[in-house]
């Protein structure tokens, strides 16, 4: 298993959280895995947002056969490990988008769903943060961009707390970049159905707010802001209460950076001390194994290899 794992190009891993619970990581599921796989992650994914939202069910991105959303995206899925039973998720989207003259990928952070039972039970740490983390780990510890569409102040704070050069945020110092008005107006052209926002959803530049978002797919994610859960920082609520119409139904897009600073505040400040051990295994996996493959692949220049190196070996008749 830890051989065929070493030429995965693509994440499928798990990481034990305690001794209860595993996550498991699946990158671009769409891609690799076989039609009935998944039609059971789908549907695993579903029962946690039926379990979730009291309005209904959701209609767009991973929860839609149609959308192709399991081919650029990266799903984490917690489980009982007893039971196998799905209890929470986020699905991370894969935006295609040009920066500075190259195409790049932006990783939109996308939903979290926890069913109400296992509310409160300490997940928060994993669903908001380790899956980027593993992505950076496995992009050989490069920066890439991050995005988030929410109108909940405990996630704009977790947001502006998890990640670098995040905007908008009402931490001092905060600035609009033109690399964060660059990839904000791609997102919003080219992307807004990964959030379930509609195209005439009008996206205010100057403040980074999509007003009347909830049309589009994920109308059963408005609320209120008195049912918005608050971030421990009142900065974080009073900002969004400033920027936001909830009745009206507005969401923050807010763009920021995972890099190696963001990555060890993570670490440090975020990761129950239980599971770090499970953690930087999984981590200095994911790095020997981008280093031991470039030095396998030098090693035997006649051999093809996938996507680096195509042409079919020369076989003797």
């Amino acid at each position: 298993m830890w051989l065929k794992a070493i030429f995965q190009t693509q994440l499928d891993l798990s990481v034990n959280l305690s001794a209860t619970h595993q996550a498991h990581v699946y990158e671009r599921p769409g891609c690799w895995m076989p039609p009935e796989e998944q039609a059971m992650l789908s549907r695993a994914l579903s029962d946690v947002a039926e379990r979730s939202l009291a309005a209904g069910s959701l209609d767009y991105g991973v929860f839609r056969a149609d959308s192709g959303a399991l081919e650029r995206s990266v799903i984490m899925l917690i489980r009982e490990r007893t039971t196998g039973r799905a209890i929470a998720f986020n699905a991370l989207a894969l935006l295609d988008v040009n920066h500075r003259g190259s195409r790049e990928l932006v990783t939109h952070l996308g939903l979290v769903l926890i069913d109400p039972e296992a509310r409160g039970k300490g997940f928060s740490w994993a669903l908001y943060g380790m899956t980027t983390l593993l992505l950076f780990a496995r992009n050989q510890l490069r920066p890439f961009w991050i995005s988030s569409v929410t109108q909940v102040p405990a996630v704009v704070g977790l947001v502006c707390e998890g990640f670098s050069n995040v905007y908008p945020s009402p931490d001092a110092g905060t600035t609009r970049r033109f690399d964060h008005l660059s990839l904000a107006r791609q997102i919003m052209r080219d992307h807004r159905a990964a959030f379930g926002v509609s195209g005439d959803a009008r996206f205010d530049e100057a403040r980074f707010v999509i007003e009347d978002a909830y049309r589009g797919g994920s109308d059963h994610l408005k609320k209120r802001f008195d049912e918005a859960p608050p971030h421990r920082e009142p900065a974080y609520n009073e900002f969004c209460a400033s920027q936001l119409d909830y009745g009206r139904g507005d969401d923050l897009l807010q763009i920021g950076e995972m890099n190696l600073a963001a990555a060890r505040r993570y670490l440090l400040q975020d990761v129950p001390r239980h599971s770090l051990p499970a953690l930087i295994g999984t981590l200095l996996f994911l790095l020997a194994q981008r280093a031991v493959l470039p030095m396998l692949y030098w090693l035997s220049p006649g051999r093809a290899w996938g996507r680096l190196r195509p042409w079919r070996e020369k076989r003797d008749v």
